[in-house]
């Protein structure tokens, strides 16, 4: 009998800020129906210049991790493309802040926002080897594109953390998943950009032809994985663009010959879509932990889901790399989930005017050798940037 691998806990933690994307919209002299309509947008989670990567990354893994698991955590992965060391992990901190076993590895993983399912495979592979150990997993990233800029209003910041273990709660993930890689110039960042280059409508092409080859060789390899996805989760760098890959494929096959199976599930899947768009229309894009976004909020928001379910992930980095994974909904998957926690977390933010987005995007951290001190500006038992001494970044825990 096979081992069952997945997600056995998952947890998400935003900036405790957002702004309006209509405020933004007329402040951009746009018709604010292109942001909330147009790619789906409603809100921004934004992030202050002390709430970096690895104080999200920190505060998103701390709720899932109980003491019993401190000892049984042999990796610790990052998943981001928000690094601000190019050398040392995030991981490290993450790792020392919540005081796993020492002998556990730490590293982060790149590539673009594929990098979280790299991360995932990475584990699930790890641990169905070893079913007695666990890896904790973390993608954390703040989106940015500029002030004023085409990319604006697809910018966010956030964290998922999720501990992958044998016999999962949540969601038992398959071994067999189809991978692509298509080296492309969608979306990157050379070392000296302070933002990314970007190919805004070409990334959409790439990422809605990368769909349609993936599932075309997912079809001919994996037909009955296929055909059993109830629910389809996807990378949504907005909330529109999951549907408008499935709009693409739909195209693709209108003329194809027997592709009457897969566009019902096309139907199927669109079913379920508004569901997972849910959390990412009141976030935005946070790169490397966008697919999982939408999963997070398809398990919590889709009332026609069920335990026995299988889920398909389509997971999206530009460059391009892609992978179609696919998963299944274990017994009380809701109850492993701290939903209640995860409400609080979006009603108790702080809405921002654009006036104070604009000044907090312009923060920056001391890059010079002296020793600054940094407030709390989070809720007790959070952790928080503490200070940044001769270039080395402190956190801690804020008293409770």
């Amino acid at each position: 009998m096979e081992q069952l691998v997945g997600i056995d806990r998952i947890n998400l933690y935003i900036p405790p800020q957002y702004i309006e994307m209509e405020e933004l919209a007329k402040a951009r002299g746009v018709d604010p129906a292109k942001f909330t309509i147009g790619i789906g947008q409603n809100q921004m989670a934004v992030t202050d210049a002390m709430q970096d990567i690895v104080v999200l990354a920190i505060n998103a893994a701390a709720p899932i991790v109980k003491d019993q698991d401190r000892e049984l955590i042999d990796q610790v992965i990052v998943a981001t493309e928000s690094a601000f060391d190019y050398s040392k992990a995030a991981s490290t901190y993450v790792h020392e802040a919540l005081k796993i076993n020492p002998f556990a590895k730490s590293y982060e993983v790149k590539e673009a926002c594929y990098a979280g399912t790299a991360a995932l495979q990475s584990a699930a592979d790890y641990v169905r080897l070893r079913p007695d150990r666990k890896v904790l997993v973390i993608m954390t990233d703040i989106a940015r594109y500029g002030l004023n800029t085409g990319g604006e209003s697809t910018q966010g910041a956030g964290a998922i953390a999720m501990l992958i273990t044998a016999n999962p709660a949540i969601l038992a993930i398959e071994q067999e998943s189809i991978g692509f890689t298509n080296n492309q110039f969608d979306f990157w960042r050379p070392q000296y950009a302070d933002y990314p280059m970007v190919e805004g409508r070409f990334s959409t092409q790439l990422y809605n032809q990368t769909f349609i080859e993936v599932m075309e060789e997912a079809s001919r390899r994996l037909p009955e994985s296929v055909g059993s996805i109830e629910a389809l989760a996807f990378h949504l760098p907005f909330t529109k663009m999951g549907r408008k890959a499935i709009k693409a494929y739909r195209d693709h096959l209108v003329d194809k010959e027997g592709s009457q199976v897969i566009l019902s599930k096309l139907d199927q899947w669109e079913e379920h879509y508004d569901a997972g768009t849910i959390f990412s229309r009141h976030v935005g894009n946070i790169y490397t932990g966008s697919l999982y976004l939408c999963l997070l909020s398809l398990l919590i928001n889709d009332r026609n889901l069920s335990a026995g379910d299988h889920v398909g992930l389509f997971s999206y980095g530009s460059g391009a790399v892609a992978e179609l994974l696919f998963g299944q909904l274990q017994p009380g998957y809701q109850d492993a989930i701290e939903i209640r926690a995860l409400q609080d977390l979006f009603g108790d933010r702080q809405k921002l005017s654009i006036q104070e987005y604009e000044e907090i995007y312009q923060e920056k951290l001391t890059q010079s050798d002296e020793k600054v001190e940094y407030p709390v500006t989070v809720e007790a038992g959070r952790f928080y940037l503490a200070e940044i001494d001769h270039h080395r970044r402190y956190y801690r825990q804020a008293p409770q």
